[in-house]
């Protein structure tokens, strides 16, 4: 018997006109300012334009208030051990909402250079759209109302082409924030940081990360081991991960403690 604790799931219908209804935009909405539950987009299109990570076909991206803590395929498994709300976006594509031509290029020397780019610890600021494709960027340019919901700073600003009222305040303070280079897909993680390799057990006991010397990492959620496993990179007091599932998540070291999406872990 599992271990894991219920999600909330919010379905969006399956309406042209309507991608997404009223009832979806006040549960996001009563999450809003302090975001009592991680915000959930699943099983969306998304269009990263990070030349790591790249175009996901089916994919969610985690909300921790106003910035992106994971994104990838699987995320919906921790919704439950995570209280997530789960918001339905099958049928919609994600993009970015700043437009960065030079993203995917790689003139740039690093990827943490990109400003359009979604990847963990960036600001959450995306578009969804219906259209796939190249015309999922030619709509908004064309005619910004055809998005079915802008989000800026993890905070829904349009619905179904409706202003919601939230002021033009764009959360483009992008941090360089030590993300790994494309060249680590090709090599196995580098130990690294052997003074913050163990055991980090969140403070209600119910996470347990183990970060193993060889580069990986194994958690226990609730008493279930091995719940997910990955790879792990420490670039300074930031760490990345890249979970089995495929999908990619962040923390960072505060003085002591390590904060990963919504818990706080000390070592043991």
């Amino acid at each position: 018997m599992s271990n894991s604790r219920p999600a909330d799931t919010v379905p969006t219908p399956e309406s042209k006109d309507r991608p997404l209804n009223s009832a979806v935009l006040a549960a996001i909405q009563a999450q809003e300012p302090h975001h009592r539950q991680p915000l959930l987009f699943h099983n969306a299109t998304i269009h990263t334009r990070d030349p790591l990570i790249g175009t996901i076909a089916q994919g969610d991206i985690l909300l921790g208030g106003p910035t992106i803590v994971g994104i990838g395929p699987g995320l919906i498994t921790a919704a439950g051990d995570d209280d997530m709300l789960v918001i339905d976006c099958t049928g919609l594509t994600i993009i970015p909402a700043v437009i960065d031509v030079l993203s995917t290029s790689g003139v740039r020397s690093s990827r943490t250079d990109n400003t359009g780019t979604l990847i963990p610890g960036r600001p959450a600021d995306f578009i969804l759209v219906e259209e796939s494709g190249p015309r999922a960027y030619q709509s908004i340019l064309e005619d910004p109302s055809t998005a079915a919901a802008i989000v800026l700073g993890g905070e829904v600003r349009t619905w179904n082409g409706r202003d919601l009222g939230h002021g033009n305040l764009p959360s483009n303070n992008l941090p360089s924030n030590g993300a790994p280079s494309a060249g680590h897909l090709s090599t196995a993680p580098v130990p690294a940081a052997p003074d913050l390799q163990g055991t980090w057990v969140s403070e209600d006991d119910f996470l347990h990360q183990h970060l193993l010397p060889a580069g990986r990492y194994d958690e226990t959620r609730g008493g279930r081991e091995h719940a997910f496993q990955g790879q792990y990179w420490i670039n300074g007091n930031r760490i990345d991960y890249l979970d089995d599932l495929g999908f990619w998540a962040y923390g960072e070291f505060v003085d002591s403690t390590l904060h990963h999406a919504g818990y706080i872990m000390r070592r043991r």
